[in-house]
């Protein structure tokens, strides 16, 4: 697998948002801490484990305009490389554009080197962050004067990121992790619900810290065009957080305004014959509308948000040496999304 960039994983997922409290609300719910604030613009820095958010109110920057265009939304990302500068003309070099008009520069002043990602938000190129501290010192931020603690929901690191694009966008997008990045295609999936489906590459990033599926929609009314209607365009469509105990998180999140989607009882019937080494209490997985898949040497345990910041969810994943994105529960993830969109009167 050819690293191109010597990409090291994700250090931040950027939010924008025309009503930021609500998002800054949400964020805390899912156990992040909200610790350091940029010195000179009105950005915001959370964090839980290894997962760092920022939430950028900034006018007449970047994040302002990515919103005014697709309301609450995922402008940008920060991912990890060895060498910025050298990462980035490998980048361009490679098919991807140069992102001049980012929103943060580093100690010197300098633009901190992105491209241009999906959907015109913007990957940043992000080096030195084994230090935290000093990271986010050379981007700008300090500790937050009146910082908000929050206990963590045992959310670890990002799994993966999927991205949703228009029937026909797929290909293009796959083609473009593949040859600026050195992203391998991992899977294949064409996906059928009982009244819409959508079609999916899965992507490996080329240092396996993350994954990035691609979807895209079939019938007009599905999910994935339901996205790019609100939307208005491709983009991030749902973040997975991994925790080593789906049950435990889930349970540390009562109380919050956080939903998740409603499993039909029927898929409770099967799936523990399906994958009967599941270790986890059966009540309390078919109790939350946990779903289940694996296999003879593993299994992971997954659950899904409503959509939480506009179109966008958060699907939460346990991993049981079990690598896949629960191929076995789309029959059922499907059913339970269009019993949502019924509800909500899209279909």
């Amino acid at each position: 697998m050819s690293n191109y960039l010597d990409l090291d994983g994700i250090e931040f997922v950027e939010f924008a948002s025309p009503k930021p409290e609500a998002l800054e609300k949400l964020f805390l719910e899912f156990g992040f801490s909200k610790t350091k604030k940029h010195k000179t613009k009105d950005i915001s820095y959370f964090w839980q484990n290894d997962i760092h958010f920022l939430l950028n109110n900034e006018p007449t920057t970047m994040a302002e305009k990515f919103y005014k265009a697709h309301g609450p939304s995922v402008c940008a990302m920060g991912w990890r490389v060895k060498d910025a500068k050298s990462a980035l003309k490998t980048a361009v070099e490679r098919g991807a554009k140069e992102c001049k008009t980012g929103d943060y520069l580093d100690v010197d002043g300098k633009p901190v080197p992105a491209i241009w990602g999906i959907g015109n938000s913007v990957i940043y190129l992000i080096e030195n962050y084994s230090d935290n501290k000093r990271l986010y010192e050379n981007l700008g931020f300090a500790a937050e004067k009146n910082p908000i603690h929050v206990k963590s929901k045992g959310f670890l690191l990002i799994d993966h990121l999927t991205n949703n694009v228009e029937k026909g966008e797929m290909k293009g997008l796959s083609d473009f992790y593949k040859n600026v990045f050195g992203f391998t295609e991992v899977r294949y999936f064409d996906i059928r619900g009982v009244k819409t489906g959508l079609t999916s590459f899965a992507l490996k990033s080329p240092c396996g810290k993350f994954c990035i599926p691609i979807n895209e929609g079939t019938e007009t009314k599905s999910q994935i065009n339901e996205y790019l209607r609100e939307y208005k365009g491709p983009g991030v469509q749902h973040i997975a957080f991994l925790t080593e105990d789906i049950l435990d998180s889930l349970k540390n999140l009562e109380g919050s305004s956080i939903e998740t989607l409603d499993i039909d009882d029927q898929y409770y019937q099967e799936v523990f014959n399906r994958v009967p080494n599941v270790t986890e209490d059966h009540g309390e997985i078919q109790k939350r509308n946990v779903l289940v898949d694996g296999d003879e040497e593993g299994y992971l345990l997954q659950i899904f948000t409503k959509n939480i910041v506009g179109p966008i969810f958060v699907e939460i994943i346990q991993r049981k040496n079990h690598y896949s994105f629960g191929e076995g529960n789309f029959g059922a993830l499907f059913r339970a999304i269009e019993r949502d969109q019924e509800k909500r009167g899209v279909l």
